[in-house]
Parts: structure tokens; C-alpha cells; sequence
């Protein structure tokens, strides 16, 4: 890929990234690596460019299909909570693929992540950016999240970018023991971030705050 391209250049420059890094740390994110991770990746380059000059913003944004790339501030939050609990080999299971930011900021401390996308068409431009990014360590196939991905469990942490009003059994019974889940829950009107640590002796649950994300949805769709 053209590096002034994803090096960026005026409201997609590296001193734009920097202002958005300097704001998660005034929102109390504390890992370097984390913050270093969302340095370093050209976000500008997971969005339509008709909004590449809002890429560093600290918001959501449109990606298509109805669906959204998550504020930074969130995917910083979520990354910083599963890297706290996660082996420095970790193996991490996504559900919400979306363009690939998430998985492609939690890439760069794990081992591996495989990430499960429900939409098709969406998943097929995201193999491709991730292809012309040169990330090697995400898998990715279209397929139900509420399944999760039983092939290569169980996983280390698992990670949901969709809101669910239940959280599915499967995921839980996914993760290793001493693993977490970290996951909104909730309907339209009210979500939570939550995270499931499954232990010795069974699952037990914790609230971090309020947040809004897409709903959790059943199937596939081509």
C-alpha cells in the first residue's frame, strides 16, 4: 500500500493520531501498547474516504451495511480490558468483524485473533484491507456470532463489537478458565459493557459503563 497513504497527510496525519492519543490518556487509558496500537494504525484507512478527515475523531462512524466503527475511546477501553486478562500469546475470538479496526488493534499484542462477521459483502472488503495491510495474525470467516467458533476454541478472551440482549452460551463455553468476555449487553435504549471471567467454580460478571453499540444479530446475510 501507498505509505503517504496510510502514513496520512493534513486531518489524517500522524499529528492528528497524536491528538486522539493524547485524549484517550486524559480519558484514563493507561496501556502503552494499546495506546501505541491505535498510533500506529492508519484508522483513516477502515472508513469510506468521503470521512477520512473525521477518521481521528473520537467518535463512531457509518461503515456501511448499517453498521458502525466504534468510537476509539471504546475500542480502547474494550482492547486495554481484554489485554489485562490476556497470556502474552493470547488467542482472541471477535464477533463483529465490521472493517476490521478492533481486530486489527488487538492484532498487534496477541498472538492471534479470529473474528466472525454475519454480512457478507462486508467481510470480503474487510479481508482485503487487512490484506493490503499486510496483517497476518486475524482470521476471519462470515458465519453466526452466537455460534462463535468452536474449530479453534477454547480462547484465551473473546471480544463482541455488537450489543446482545442475552449474552449467547456459546462464548461463554468458549473461553478458557481464567479467560474473559468482554461484551455490551443490553437493548437500544440502555446497553452495558460487561465483562464475564469464567473461573474454577463458574462465571462471574462485572459492569464497566454505559455504552451504544449495533445489536447482536442471528444468521448470516449474502
Amino acid at each position: 500500500m501507498n505509505s503517504i497513504k496510510q502514513e496520512g497527510i493534513g486531518m489524517t496525519s500522524r499529528r492528528t493520531r497524536e491528538r486522539l492519543v493524547n485524549r484517550l490518556i486524559e480519558q484514563g487509558i493507561q496501556r502503552i501498547d494499546v495506546l501505541e496500537s491505535i498510533r500506529n494504525t492508519p484508522r483513516h484507512l477502515f472508513i469510506d474516504e468521503a470521512l477520512s478527515h473525521r477518521a481521528y475523531e473520537d467518535v463512531a462512524l457509518p461503515i456501511g451495511f448499517n453498521q458502525t466503527i466504534s468510537q476509539p475511546y471504546i475500542v480502547a477501553r474494550m482492547t486495554e480490558t481484554i489485554l489485562n486478562a490476556a497470556p502474552d500469546d493470547a488467542v482472541i475470538l471477535e464477533i463483529g468483524t465490521g472493517c476490521g479496526y478492533q481486530a486489527a488493534i488487538l492484532a498487534q499484542s496477541v498472538k492471534h485473533v479470529y473474528s466472525v462477521e454475519r454480512i457478507r459483502p462486508l467481510l470480503e472488503r474487510t479481508r482485503n484491507r487487512l490484506r493490503d495491510l499486510d496483517i497476518r495474525n486475524i482470521s476471519i470467516r462470515c458465519g453466526d456470532g452466537n455460534l462463535g467458533w468452536p474449530q479453534h476454541a477454547p480462547f484465551d478472551c473473546i471480544i463482541t463489537t455488537c450489543a446482545a440482549s442475552q449474552v449467547p452460551s456459546a462464548l461463554l463455553e468458549q473461553l478458557k478458565v481464567g479467560g474473559v468476555l468482554v461484551i455490551p449487553v443490553g437493548d437500544k435504549d440502555h446497553q452495558e459493557l460487561k465483562v464475564y471471567r469464567r473461573g474454577e467454580e463458574g462465571i462471574t460478571d462485572q459492569t464497566l459503563e454505559a455504552v451504544r453499540f449495533v445489536p447482536f444479530l442471528s444468521g448470516v446475510e449474502n
